[in-house]
């Protein structure tokens, strides 16, 4: 049943926007009053009527001869008659003169403008300038009473603060365990009280004021670290804003209000003073960011949709629906065009005038949409669709403000600000609206849509949405309000291994909650040292269709790697002390020592995201030169933010339609609600312009376990993005490294780092024994882990030699044959305890690929627990497949990597078969090198591409010449041509004769020239450190004629003078 415009709203989780009664006409009105009938007026009294009433006109006069007559019936005189007439007449005077009294007060209290108005014969615009009546009163008495209250909220605020606030600033963090606040007075001038609006109340069990408060005032507050000696503070505020107060509900009992709620309808006005260390706050650029921070944490709490409510009277029913009521309603904002806006853009120092690049800017409370930008343009057509949750009304107001897009700073077009209640009146309200502060006007298309509390019109939304074309994002049809009130005997953070219930000392959790549906992912705010805590939180969520979407809540441990899922009775989540194995020990507060590590049940789950960033068309052209008079092109690149990382490709100069063909590689987890963030830049000297932004979730891509898409890019007239993405789940088995390092190096690009080949996944839990510091103190031990240039640590524990830290870390392995582990537990202040270097190639020959034992440290004293465990990153999209896998199935599958990942093309032999060639290149039965040595090449012609692609792996048994070894280095060239466009060469070792490169290089050029040219591969070296001579040490010479380029098989090439050709 659709609402009213006063009734207030129902309690219930999910309401949908009322659906159009026919889906082919308008939209959804927003309240359907009926008019009332006009039918002709009744008849007027008839006969029997008129007799009636003279009868009793009749009646009362003969009633009034009553008394004279009972006067002569006792014999009385006339004067009795005539004194009690008297009496009458006068007690009917004074009572008339009441009346007559209460019905002018009445009358003025009614209307008092209209009354004084008529009383001095006078019009509204004949009154006196001094004669007005304000909508808002002022309330002096009130700021009297505020003014003598003043001092004793000084002392309730400092009891407050040192009693509630610093305490639990103080278990916060443990580096803020000395924080105090030394002094906290809020001065002498108090708040004051500008105005009052009292607002008739739409429902009768309710009062609305709107208070205009400012605050000028002399706070101090002063605090201090004292561990870091470091004092800050505040000295002085202002604070302006418009508070709205509600008091209901109104009860039939005292105090007569149940409670109250307060809350900011817009942000207000904040400026601070700061001092001590804060004075840094002052400075221009941290001035507004501070505000903007501290403005951000008083609205999530007292600006609208949030409030503050204080309960009246003890077991008020519907406490979470007065803390968080549902929306009133929701508007649907479209927002059209523009049209004579103002020019902005000069060139030539001003001499030439341009246009402007308009964006608006929609808020309504704190909801925020951007638009796109419009190069160019003064009357602009932007055709994007945005809907608001409103919450008060009257009271919010929708706000629209145009911005020219600036390189440095944004001009200002204009704005217009609208009350919603008007649009509440309307239903649908579309009009050009002018803008304040500067010209023109915008076109805004704006509906109500009322909430139902149930689902009888769903389905009729649901159809009607289908028919509507919306962007950014496709309409609602329902939302979804989630009230987070409290948990309840959460599981402790345990200190050791064993259950709570045989363990004392747990350490409390510092619990919060993380809702998602699909890609819109809400955490609500983390309560600190409890298993118990209490939120008391809204959520709201749209919804485009509730039938499909589903809620994923999850409760998360704040700087703890736990994540706490709902248990059930018997769940392998919960602790059960009869289904544990025998103990080897008969006293339970001394356990026996653990042999295996015990991680939770997400460590080893963590996927790796390969993200393949190809090319992009149509993007905007950004450079300009001479004034702005010549339009140039963009440097374009890339930037990728996901799971906490950023990666940013290599700058394309001066090109719309680049091609980065760069390869990125993430750790992610499968928690939903994650994206992967793309922004595309155009490079410049002083400050780099915006060419667009897209969004990929990555629920659809751990589903699919890949994604090939182009994405049109957002925020901007043109322009998409060619992305990749693939999912690679590791696997506990070796059978296949040799092909995945293979396959790594075919689909290897020029600009990208070396791709992982497997992922490390180590699970650091205790360590024992550590030796003590200066032989009697226990250390503070905590521990980092290594592998390459990736390190993790741990947190620190505090005065132990048996640390317990329960974390875990994961690392990309790109040789694991070579690479290793490697682990130092150190003492704060007291250096190395001791070190633990852990070859993965034990990994590799390990059962399942794991190792979960006790570990002995370098020094000799102290052990470590833990488990590390690898996984082969094995694409299901490159060729391999598991080893349990027909040889029929890997051949398909190799045939079809050229086209997903960039291998070489029309590829027909197997996985088998590739293992073969591996065996076969690398086998010691393979003839002898030459006298010259040999140098080990793969080439192949990438056809997508049209790239010539060769990479140099190493040589092996060089020519010794001299003394000492040489520093070989290897040179490429494309014969005939001898320039420096055709001619390539890798890096240089030092002192070698079997050197390693494992380096790529590309040409780019037809199959056919390729098939034309010949390979110039020679291995040279310095021959002294002033010398610019280069020592030959072999060459070869390859004919790509006779070469089979479809393979790209890994080649040994035996070296041989400058007179002869090589072998394979």
């Amino acid at each position: 049943m659709e609402r009213s415009p006063g009734e207030g709203p129902s309690p219930s989780p999910m309401d949908q926007p009322s659906a159009p009664s026919d889906p082919t006409d308008q939209p959804p009105a927003a309240h359907a009053k009926l008019d009332p009938g006009s039918g002709g007026q009744p008849a007027g009294p008839g006969a029997a009527g008129e007799a009636l009433a003279v009868l009793t006109s009749f009646g009362r006069r003969l009633l009034v001869l009553i008394p004279v007559y009972l006067a002569g019936a006792v014999g009385l005189s006339v004067g009795f008659v005539l004194f009690g007439l008297a009496l009458y007449l006068g007690w009917r005077r004074v009572r008339d003169e009441k009346e007559r009294s209460l019905r002018a007060a009445r009358q003025l209290l009614d209307d008092e403008e209209q009354l004084t108005a008529k009383t001095l014969y006078m019009s509204h615009r004949e009154l006196p300038a001094w004669v007005s009546f304000p909508d808002v009163e002022k309330a002096e008495w009130l700021n009297k009473i505020v003014a003598q209250v003043w001092p004793f909220l000084g002392q309730y605020m400092e009891k407050l603060l040192a009693e509630t606030v610093a305490p639990a600033v103080r278990g916060s963090n443990p580096h803020l365990q000395t924080f105090t606040f030394t002094r906290v007075e809020l001065g002498e001038k108090p708040l004051r009280i500008i105005g009052v609006k009292v607002h008739p109340g739409q429902r009768k069990e309710q009062i609305l004021l709107d208070l205009n408060i400012s605050y000028v005032g002399d706070v101090q507050i002063d605090v201090e670290v004292k561990k870091y000696f470091c004092k800050a503070g505040v000295k002085g505020m202002q604070l302006h804003g418009v508070l709205r107060v509600i008091l209901e509900p109104l009860i039939g009992d005292l105090p007569i209000v149940g409670a109250v709620s307060m809350f900011f309808i817009r942000r207000p006005t904040l400026d601070i003073n700061w001092t001590g260390m804060t004075n840094l706050l002052d400075i221009p650029g941290l001035s507004s960011l501070s505000d903007t921070m501290i403005m951000d944490s008083i609205a999530a709490f007292l600006v609208l949709p949030n409030r503050l409510l204080v309960p009246l009277v003890p077991d008020l029913q519907d406490v979470a629906q007065l803390r968080s009521p549902l929306p009133r309603g929701i508007i649907r904002i479209h927002l059209l065009a523009a049209r004579g806006l103002s020019s902005k853009d000069k060139y030539v120092k001003g001499l030439i005038e341009g246009k402007s690049d308009p964006y608006a800017l929609v808020r309504l409370g704190t909801q925020t949409f951007c638009s796109r930008v419009i190069d160019e343009e003064l009357n602009p057509q932007w055709g994007e669709t945005y809907e608001v949750m409103v919450h008060e009304v009257p009271g919010q107001e929708i706000e629209v403000e145009v911005f020219d897009k600036d390189p440095d700073k944004d001009d200002f077009l204009g704005r217009m600000k609208l009350d919603v209640g008007k649009v509440l009146q309307a239903g649908v309200l579309d009009d050009w609206f002018p803008l304040q502060g500067g010209q023109g006007q915008v076109h805004l298309r704006l509906e109500w849509l009322s909430l139902l509390s149930d689902a009888e019109k769903l389905e009729q939304v649901l159809q009607w949405n289908r028919g509507v074309s919306s962007r950014p994002e496709p309409p609602s049809a329902a939302i979804l309000v989630v009230y987070l009130d409290r948990a309840q005997d959460l599981p402790m953070v345990t200190s050791e291994l064993y259950p709570p219930q045989l363990k004392k000392g747990n350490k409390e959790p510092n619990p919060m909650v993380q809702l998602s549906i699909q890609d819109v992912t809400q955490e609500s705010k983390a309560v600190y040292s409890t298993n118990c805590p209490v939120w008391e939180e809204a959520f709201r969520f749209f919804l485009q269709d509730p039938q499909s979407q589903e809620l994923d809540v999850q409760i998360l441990y704040l700087d703890s790697s736990e994540i706490c899922f709902p248990t059930v009775p018997g769940s392998p989540g919960a602790w059960d002390v009869d289904s544990e194995s025998p103990q080897r020990g008969s006293s339970v507060d001394a356990p026996p020592r653990p042999c295996h590590t015990t991680p939770d049940s997400q460590f080893g789950t963590e996927h790796v995201l390969r993200i393949h960033v190809l090319e992009a068309q149509d993007l905007i052209a950004k450079d300009r030169f001479l004034g702005g008079l010549v339009k140039g092109k963009s440097d374009p690149y890339v930037k990728l933010k996901l799971a906490g990382r950023s990666f940013r490709s290599h700058v394309v100069r001066e090109d719309l339609n680049p091609r980065w063909n760069e390869v990125f590689e993430v750790i992610v987890t499968s928690v939903p609600g994650q994206e992967l963030e793309v922004e595309v830049f155009d490079k410049d000297l002083d400050k780099d312009d915006f060419l667009g932004r897209c969004k990929v979730s990555l629920t659809t891509v751990l589903n699919s376990g890949f994604l090939d898409e182009w994405l049109t890019l957002e925020d901007v007239p043109s322009g998409r993005l060619h992305l990749r993405l693939e999912r690679l789940t590791p696997r506990p088995t070796a059978a296949e490294l040799e092909e995945v390092l293979q396959v790594n190096s075919l689909i290897q690009t020029q600009k990208s780092a070396e791709l992982a080949a497997a992922l490390l996944s180590v699970y650091m839990e205790r360590a024992e024994d550590l030796p003590l510091r200066k032989g009697t103190k226990p250390p503070n031990p905590y521990a980092t882990l290594t592998v390459g240039d990736t390190s993790h640590k741990t947190k620190t524990v505090s005065q132990t030699s048996a640390p317990v830290w329960d974390e875990s870390a994961s690392f990309l392995i790109r040789k694991p044959h070579i690479e290793s582990l490697e682990l130092q537990v150190r003492g704060e202040g007291t250096g190395l305890l001791g070190s633990l270097s852990l070859p993965l190639s034990e990994l590799l020959v390990a059962d399942q690929l794991c190792l979960d034992r006790w570990f002995t440290l370098s020094s000799g004293q102290g052990q470590v627990l833990l488990r590390a465990q690898l996984g082969i990153l094995v694409s299901q999209h490159s060729g391999v497949e598991a080893h349990s896998h027909s040889y029929s199935h890997s051949s398909s599958s190799l045939s079809e990597e050229p086209e997903l990942w960039g291998g070489p093309p029309h590829i027909t032999s197997s996985a088998p078969e590739l293992r073969q060639r591996l065996t076969h290149v690398d086998s010691p039965l393979e003839a002898p090198a030459g006298p010259l040595g040999q140098v080990k090449l793969t080439v192949w012609y990438y056809s997508e591409e049209r790239k010539l692609v060769s990479i140099v792996h190493g040589c092996r048994a060089l020519r010794q010449n001299g003394r000492d070894p040489p520093d070989p280095y290897v040179s490429l060239l494309l014969l005939p041509d001898k320039n420096r466009g055709t001619k390539r060469k890798t890096s240089q070792k030092k002192r070698t004769l079997s050197p390693e490169f494992n380096e790529r290089f590309e040409w780019e050029l037809p199959l056919d020239e390729a098939l034309r040219r010949k390979l110039d591969v020679s291995v040279k070296s310095n021959s002294s450190f002033m010398s610019r001579e280069r020592e030959l040490l072999g060459k070869v010479q390859l004919d790509l004629a006779e070469t089979d380029l479809s393979q790209g098989v890994a080649r040994w090439y035996d070296l041989m003078d400058d007179k002869d050709k090589g072998s394979s």
